[in-house]
């Protein structure tokens, strides 16, 4: 076609291009290509590449799908293709290669998507940066000297920039709306249960983490969910089918008058930059001018139980992941195998006691059915979704004197010493004073989502959460494609590196 401008098109857009046979899924994989190579190297998004494969699957491809012939990324965790390498950010997985796809993979496969590459993450998701030490840093298309965020900055970084219209992404703790957040994409987290798990697992994470994608549009986030949503038999979490279109929910303006609380304070009790504060105003206000009702009020939970709940999970999966190592490695994990934070972290999680861990997993409870309740009166909860605009490369990066102390601690496996004296958490906790909001969708199992609705003076992206209960993406997504229409929504492309002349 042309004159055929490849980031000009969504996912959904692209697909359509096919269906007409206005271009062949081969044409529109070859500009995805050459666009992943351009940019790449400057932003360091992609990592594993499938293009022999990818181009061979473009030839025979079902045109059928939703997103028959579209270009997409998958994210190096979790998002399994059998006969690939897939390394979760860390030097000891190089060797490990797929037995098979992951329910998330098969599932997004029969939309016809054609996955071309996998994204960079931190070392086993952990971090809300995208800063592993074997791949090095991924770097934000508005501004290359800051972060993406995490742990899908990759994918971010990616669509973000143009490579594909969508990419693959989870969120344990955040993972998908950071991220968004950052790099002014939309950013949709499912209730627990509404994605696939399988087929290692029926739980991530305790069901905190659940997968789904990145986009640049509303549509291709409702019309992917649309398709991945099923019922996975041997999940832990199972959540009633919605037998509604969730595309046509984005697509269907609402009548109805929402009744939206809203919050700025952290619920840690600390810090928010006053940019991320102004995002929220901004949009409590637009929202009042289409007709809604907004009242500030703060969500019934207590941030800090939460906090520490949410870091004893944290823990205790860093420390089973190592465990797991030893069955991928043939023998025992050493200190050397991966980064020394996520050693550390893994120490404080055999010392943690399976008493606390449950303890904790019922404070998840207490806030999920505090905040079902709350959402009895409230259709929405707004706050921003990160407490900070992203964080420069390298800036959350532990100190001189904190790597020696950890070199230390962790040679000499002192971890019942770190969580007596709690000098671990205390370092967490530093970390998630920038990303204090995300965590509680997670634990309570909650849908979420952060959308594009402010720029900071230094021209960095910095977005919006939305809740809702439990089961209510449709909600979420009439929401969302309401205020995609409205002048206050950014779009990415006006970051400096969507059309850069490289």
């Amino acid at each position: 076609m042309e004159g055929f401008d490849y980031k000009r098109y969504d996912g959904m857009g692209l697909a359509e291009l096919i269906k007409k046979k206005e271009l062949q899924p081969k044409e529109i994989l070859t500009e995805a290509i050459h666009t992943i190579e351009q940019q790449n190297p400057k932003l360091n998004a992609v990592i594993n590449k499938f293009y022999q494969k990818v181009e061979k699957e473009a030839e025979t491809i079902d045109l059928n799908g939703t997103f028959a012939g579209v270009p997409m990324l998958l994210k190096d965790i979790a998002q399994e293709i059998e006969g690939e390498k897939i390394t979760s950010g860390s030097k000891a997985f190089q060797g490990y290669i797929a037995k098979a796809d992951s329910e998330y993979v098969k599932q997004v496969r029969l939309t016809g998507a054609l996955f071309v590459a996998q994204t960079n993450v931190p070392e086993f998701a952990l971090m809300g940066i995208t800063e592993p030490a074997f791949y090095g840093p991924t770097r934000n298309p508005w501004n290359l000297n800051h972060t993406p965020g995490g742990s899908s900055g990759g994918s971010a970084a990616a669509v973000a920039s143009g490579m594909v219209p969508i990419a693959g992404a989870n969120d344990g703790g955040g993972s998908i709306r950071i991220p968004g957040a950052y790099c002014g994409l939309f950013g949709l987290k499912p209730t627990r249960g509404r994605t696939p798990v399988g087929p290692n697992y029926g739980r991530l994470w305790q069901g905190a983490s659940v997968d789904h994608i990145l986009s640049r549009s509303v549509r291709d986030s409702a019309a992917m969910l649309d398709e991945i949503s099923v019922f996975e038999k041997a999940a832990a979490f199972h959540i009633p089918p919605f037998h509604g279109s969730y595309l046509q929910q984005s697509q269907t303006p609402s009548g109805k008058k929402y009744k939206i609380a809203f919050s700025v304070q952290s619920p840690l009790g600390t810090e928010v930059h006053h940019e991320c504060k102004q995002a929220v105003m901004k949009t409590a206000k637009l929202l009042e001018s289409l007709g809604h009702h907004v009242v500030e009020v703060e969500a019934p939970v207590n941030g800090r139980n939460i906090l520490k709940s949410y870091l004893t999970m944290y823990f205790g999966e860093v420390a089973a992941a190592i465990t797991e190592l030893e069955t991928v490695l043939g023998r025992k994990a050493i200190m050397s195998d991966v980064e020394a934070t996520t050693w550390i972290l893994g120490l404080v999680g055999k010392a943690t006691s399976a008493e606390a861990f449950v303890l904790s997993v019922r404070e998840w409870d207490k806030a999920a059915i505090a905040m079902e309740q709350f959402h009895e009166t409230y259709d929405f909860y707004l706050t921003p979704t990160t407490a900070f605009p992203p964080a420069t490369i390298g800036e959350l990066e532990p100190s001189k004197s904190e790597k020696l102390a950890m070199q230390v601690t962790g040679k000499l496996g002192l971890g019942g010493l770190l969580k007596k004296v709690g000098t671990v958490e205390q370092v967490a906790e530093n970390n998630l004073k920038r990303t204090p909001f995300t965590q509680l969708a997670n634990l309570t199992g909650q849908p979420a989502m952060t959308i594009p609705i402010h720029l900071t003076a230094n021209g960095l992206p910095v977005g919006v959460q939305f809740m809702a209960a439990r089961g209510r993406e449709d909600l979420l997504f009439t929401l969302a494609g309401m205020l995609e229409q409205t002048k206050s929504w950014i779009p990415v492309q006006n970051n400096p590196f969507y059309y850069e002349k490289q």
